[in-house]
């Protein structure tokens, strides 16, 4: 896809609470190998919901919560996943939409067991009708919105221990990233782009509370100061310019091929201080904009990015 268009950019705003690398931490997303997947028991309740047996054909709307299950190892009960869930790359991808969600279609897989992450054309209410149970996993506003996520999906999937450990070493990996940052007189500024129509993120966000647990300044936070945006504003350009940013995070190099070479290319700035220090960093769009697991490879990434920046 050579660009985002405003429907996409729409569509993804409305699903991100960002809303999220380089290398995979490994240890952060693969599941552990203990057995509570046999021993967890039954019913287990979560919320309203209540399951009577270990679901065995899971149906996944959403990238993030794909990304959740396999990590809590309970990729083999998914059966399938949305047209958008590719990763991992062995999930069973299909034409079902997230984003479009059809209630008949979700049907006829028969499933036990329905994870959505947000409730576009009313499917919540649709598969309660047809008494298909179904958690929603909406997006994150913050890391603890994650771990409860995780957790819950353990219950549900029978991984209670696999989704505690996962929490845990995210929980680890996280303190340790962010133990020793290097002191500094002034804060760091950064621009976050999702968009070349300069879409952006406020300190408000998912991602926005990434970076400031880094100790970053979001030179977009006055475009959205009362969170009437959504903390996702579209910036102008010359207040982008203005504002001179230390560092650039590009969100935006899949969908629209967005680079160092693009950004240095655009006119005016050159003068900008990222640009001309080269502080400009290519991220992972899905990672970037998906709250699972990998947000310790976003974190990784953003922590990386100040480390080179001279104190």
């Amino acid at each position: 896809m050579s660009r985002r268009t405003p429907r996409m950019i729409a569509a993804l705003l409305a699903t991100m609470a960002l809303a999220l690398g380089a290398c995979a931490d490994r240890s952060a997303e693969q599941p552990s190998t203990g057995a509570s997947g046999s021993a967890a028991s039954y019913p287990v309740t979560v919320g309203n919901l209540t399951l009577d047996k270990r679901p065995e054909k899971i149906v996944v709307l959403g990238p993030t919560a794909t990304e959740m299950l396999y990590a809590i190892g309970a990729g083999p009960q998914v059966t399938a996943v949305d047209d958008n869930s590719n990763y991992p790359p062995e999930a069973p991808r299909t034409d079902l939409s997230a984003f479009t969600p059809n209630a008949e279609a979700i049907a006829a897989r028969q499933p036990d067991l329905v994870v959505l992450t947000n409730d576009q054309n009313k499917i919540v209410d649709q598969l309660g009708q047809l008494k298909i149970p179904h958690y929603l996993a909406p997006a994150a506003r913050t890391l603890d919105d994650t771990y409860r996520q995780l957790t819950e999906l353990g219950t549900l999937t029978g991984h209670p221990d696999e989704a505690a450990d996962l929490v845990r070493r995210m929980k680890d990996e996280i303190t340790k990233l962010t133990a020793d940052l290097p002191q500094r007189s002034r804060k760091l500024t950064y621009y976050y782009e999702l968009g070349p129509e300069y879409h952006s993120v406020t300190s408000a966000t998912f991602v926005g509370s990434l970076f400031s647990l880094v100790g970053l300044e979001n030179i977009a936070d006055p475009a959205d100061p009362d969170g009437g945006k959504g903390g996702y504003p579209q910036l102008g350009e010359e207040s982008i310019i203005q504002a001179n940013p230390d560092l650039i995070f590009l969100a935006d190099t899949r969908c629209c091929q967005q680079s160092a070479e693009t950004v240095r290319a655009r006119k005016g700035w050159a003068g900008i201080t990222a640009v001309k220090n080269n502080q400009i960093v290519a991220l992972d769009d899905d990672i970037a904009s998906r709250w699972g697991p990998r947000v310790v490879d976003l974190l990784r990434a953003i922590v990386d990015a100040v480390a080179r920046v001279p104190a």
